[in-house]
């Protein structure tokens, strides 16, 4: 069961698509229409719907990574042959297979950086995943399309706030790890779409952004390290601070995982302007130590020998050494050493390696937010879930209590059955995130607006 894929808090499932398309080729009859069917990884079946229209093109539907109609690019069918491929995504996605006239399906082999997974797809629509809680318009407050800067970055994303005319109280949302956007969508449910939306009906005006790279956000991740990503907050409390709508003395921070490391360290800088931070899974110990106990306690969830975890534990106790400490080279040589011990169905390309080995992943495993929780003075709300596997409680909820003895309104608390997306969860692995239909537990909804609402009220 060794696996030479670092676990981190980057939820990886295929990759996120971008739009592109082709009129290399004319589908025949047959494969016109609807199909859908799910990519085989393994432990985490990724269903899809592909349509292939008249005029020689087609589209893919992904509904755990909120893709709809994009299109595909050398589409080429025939009676024994179908092909596609994904435009501009990193390692090269595509299908080669071939239409079955017998039983009607289409079957072949989906491969993306260097791996293949099973395809095969029968007539009609992919399943649309039912997500109760998800907000619906018409809203009964204002939404709005906003841009603000910071130096040459562009930042877009969407400000909801209640009727009238203000000043409200404000929350910006500060998304997890990876290339998120404005809802921070994952595995089909849409966090920040719901918090902007409880929230707003709260009386709280929300701000909620595109990460860089993303939507309507310049800039690349990778290449930003976190005094870049602390300033991308930082400029967001400064926008919302310069509406006359907004009360300035009553702007605060919602932070989730990575955002919850990121919270505190705009938080603590002098004349942050930040009234208060609300923590959700956020970790309190450097994030060398998060990554390797992730490491251990999702193996040990999957069943994995003591073995197979302290060899992956070694592996990624090495490598981000390195990593953290600047030396990107010696890095990639631990992770070429380890892969040439895998098998050759589990080893990464060098591609992938590199991804792993970007400024902005060392700047995670370098940071401890300890000395910036210790520094605040303002109301902090910090909360887990006891099933979290990749904040784990018993490493960050105890030590975030020390670091926030000194501050006179600091809470803590760690909720039980509840996973790392606050979702009720049977066991806390991240397969679960997916067929678990609640967002977020109503429980944590009404905790984090009856703590706002005893500190900063609406008017």
């Amino acid at each position: 069961m060794r696996s030479g894929r670092l676990i981190a808090l980057v939820l990886l499932v295929v990759g996120v698509l971008v739009a592109g398309c082709s009129e290399e080729s004319n589908p025949p009859d047959p494969t016109i229409g609807e199909w859908q069917g799910a990519i085989e990884i393994p432990g985490q079946p990724l269903p899809v719907g592909v349509t292939f229209t008249k005029d020689g093109t087609g589209t893919i539907d992904i509904p755990l990574q909120g893709t709809a109609a994009q299109p595909l690019k050398d589409v080429k069918s025939s009676r024994d042959g179908v092909e596609w491929a994904i435009p501009d995504v990193p390692g090269d996605p595509k299908f080669k297979g071939r239409y079955d006239s017998g039983a009607d399906k289409i079957t072949g082999d989906f491969t993306q950086s260097g791996q293949s997974f099973p395809l095969s797809m029968q007539r009609g629509k992919v399943a649309q995943l039912n997500r109760p809680q998800e907000p619906k318009p018409p809203y009964p407050y204002q939404s709005e399309d906003v841009g603000y800067s910071n130096g040459a970055i562009k930042i877009a994303g969407t400000l909801t706030k209640p009727q009238g005319n203000g000043p409200f109280p404000a929350v910006l949302l500060i998304t997890g790890s990876g290339p998120q956007d404005r809802n921070e969508e994952l595995m089909g449910h849409k966090p920040f779409l719901l918090l902007a939306d409880t929230l707003t009906r709260a009386g709280y005006a929300v701000l909620r952004a595109d990460d860089r790279g993303v939507g309507g956000t310049g800039g690349k991740l990778d290449d930003a390290n976190y005094d870049d990503l602390a300033a991308d907050a930082a400029a967001g409390v400064s926008f919302l601070r310069g509406r006359a709508d907004i009360d300035k003395n009553r702007v605060g921070l919602l932070g989730h995982s990575e955002g919850g490391y990121l919270a505190p360290k705009v938080a603590a800088k002098p004349d942050s302007g930040v009234a208060f931070v609300i923590s959700m899974a956020g970790p309190s110990v450097a994030g060398r130590d998060v990554l390797i106990e992730q490491n251990r306690v999702i193996l040990a969830a999957g069943g994995a020998t003591p073995e197979e975890i302290e060899t992956q534990v070694r592996y990624v106790s090495d490598w981000s050494d390195f990593l953290a400490k600047g030396l990107p080279a010696a890095a990639k040589q631990i992770q070429l050493r380890h892969n040439r011990t895998l098998p050759a169905d589990q080893q990464q390309s060098e591609a992938a390696m590199d991804a792993m080995n970007s400024r902005y992943m060392a700047a995670f495993l370098a940071y401890d937010p300890g000395p910036d929780l210790s520094a605040l003075r303002i109301p902090v709300f910090a909360f887990y879930g006891d099933k979290d596997l990749q904040v784990p409680p018993a490493q960050s909820a105890q030590r975030m209590r020390e670091v926030l003895a000194a501050n006179p309104d600091q809470t803590v608390r760690v909720y039980p059955g509840l996973n790392h997306l606050m979702q009720p969860a049977p066991t806390g692995q991240l397969s679960e995130y997916t067929t678990i239909e609640t967002t977020i537990a109503p429980e944590v909804l009404t905790d984090i607006t009856g703590w706002l609402t005893q500190r900063f009220p609406p008017k």
